[in-house]
């Protein structure tokens, strides 16, 4: 049962037929039709990669991408709340028993014990707050809610695209040059000294409600900080990414965008591209993600 609205459907619907294309052949939507909550990303051709940062950024390459729709904000805990008690879904943080914390007095990460996406620190921690981004789901839980809503997981390729604005952006950061521009953070990450203390100077130690930072020029918040989110990409060097793969029991899902744990002295993860990944089974305390709906 898909959570669209029937005017949100309506609106996606009319947008789609009257969908044209742009002069150099991707697809355009007049912006009166993009569904409530997404934004249009344009096709083009983006440049992915850094040379100025990890190795796994490396090599820098162009490549061509579609025209597409992505959920302004990560979706929250009230959205995900909706699609389990539409659908009696259960988590595989629930299944498993355990998902991954971090002891922030041991500055260590850790397996704990009865986790869940309501309860993303542990039975005795905090509810998670309504406004805020789902976490402690894993990368099926990801894609069986975006299936429900009628959407799926970007690809990285789309994430970094759409990230740097839907063009050629050499900016380092989604929002622009620096985490902090007149004196106002513009992303929800670790401030402090890694892992000895945070200070939140950001005014979060852990997540923050979706979309209280920075927006981006084409409307789109936390591309940068609050919590990593899952794409659909498998992760492998970039020097393979024309070869066929076929993917193993240890292979891993690409992570994009950085997390309130991120901090510039070990990962600088909230840099457009920036890349991490992880097991698709894991269900973690810092990740999250959002959805992506095809025009074609």
């Amino acid at each position: 049962m898909s959570r669209l609205t029937s005017v949100s459907i309506f609106f996606f619907i009319y947008g789609f037929l009257f969908a044209g294309c742009s002069n150099d052949g991707y697809t355009t939507v007049n912006p009166d039709e993009v569904p409530e909550g997404m934004v249009f990303i344009p096709g083009g051709t983006t440049t992915i990669g850094s040379n100025d940062g990890s190795p796994n950024e490396r090599p820098v390459f162009e490549t061509e991408v579609q025209s597409v729709l992505m959920d302004k904000n990560l979706v929250t805990v009230a959205e995900f709340r909706q699609f389990v008690e539409e659908t009696g879904y259960v988590t595989e943080a629930e299944e498993f028993g355990n998902g991954v914390v971090f002891n922030f007095e041991r500055g260590e990460w850790f397996l704990m014990d009865d986790v869940t996406w309501e309860y993303p620190n542990g039975p005795d921690g905090d509810q998670a707050e309504e406004n805020h981004p789902v976490r402690q789901v894993s990368f099926n839980d990801a894609a069986a809610y975006l299936e429900w809503a009628g959407k799926r997981l970007p690809t990285e390729i789309e994430w970094e695209h759409a990230a740097r604005g839907g063009k050629n952006n050499p900016s380092p950061y989604a929002w622009g040059e620096s985490l902090i521009e007149q004196g106002t953070y513009q992303a929800n990450t670790w401030t402090g000294t890694f892992p000895v203390e945070n200070v939140a100077e950001d005014g979060y130690l852990q997540t923050s409600p979706v979309g209280e930072f920075n927006v981006t020029e084409l409307g789109l918040t936390d591309m940068g900080g609050n919590v990593w989110e899952w794409t659909n990409s498998w992760y492998r060097p970039y020097s393979y990414r024309d070869q066929p793969y076929n993917p193993s029991p240890q292979s891993e899902k690409v992570l994009r965008g950085g997390s309130f744990m991120c901090h510039v002295s070990y990962c600088h993860g909230y840099r457009v591209s920036a890349r991490s990944n992880t097991p698709p089974d894991n269900a973690m305390f810092h990740v999250g993600f959002r959805g992506v709906m095809d025009l074609n």
